[in-house]
């Protein structure tokens, strides 16, 4: 089992909490797991991140090809199980069309196929016009986290190095 990160883990990371300019390590950290079997993405996350011009675009151009996963075999099938659920829930066509659309959808096909955890800042909602990762994992049995429940779990460690 490995972990799959959504976009905005990405984003929010260099935005935010794990900067390139002030933790370094986090970048490093994240091909060494990769590196390691633990962590991975898909390529339509690939493919956003890479669209971008800044240091987020070059570090994604720069993962190795295993980083960001192709479509698995059987995604036909687990699309179909996904959209059947969707419409199971209620969830209103446009949202169902709008969300096969994007990254979102692709990654809980991977997780679907492979057994996979995803990690995500996205919470869930009620609302039957947007579909959000977290339900979506909630009602197809995957494991949905934070990226901080990653990091604890794999008991990541950003330690300053001697200042001498």
């Amino acid at each position: 089992m490995a972990y799959l990160l959504d976009a905005n883990v990405f984003i929010r990371a260099k935005n935010e909490h794990f900067g390139f300019d002030f933790c370094p390590a986090f970048w490093d950290w994240l091909a060494v797991a990769n590196a390691n079997g633990r962590v991975f993405s898909v390529d339509k996350v690939g493919d956003e991140l890479r669209a971008g011009n800044d240091d987020l675009s070059e570090w994604a151009a720069q993962q190795s090809g295993g980083f960001f996963l192709a479509p698995p075999a059987d995604l036909p099938t687990t699309l179909e199980r996904i959209v059947r659920w969707l419409r199971d829930q209620g969830y209103e066509p446009a949202g169902i069309d709008d969300f096969l659309q994007v990254a979102d959808c692709s990654l809980i096909a991977h997780a679907l196929a492979g057994g996979h955890d995803i990690v995500t800042h996205e919470l869930g909602s009620n609302s039957r016009k947007r579909i959000k990762i977290p339900d979506v994992c909630t009602g197809l049995g995957i494991e949905c986290l934070t990226p901080f429940e990653i990091l604890r779990r794999e008991s990541a460690r950003f330690v300053l190095g001697d200042p001498a």
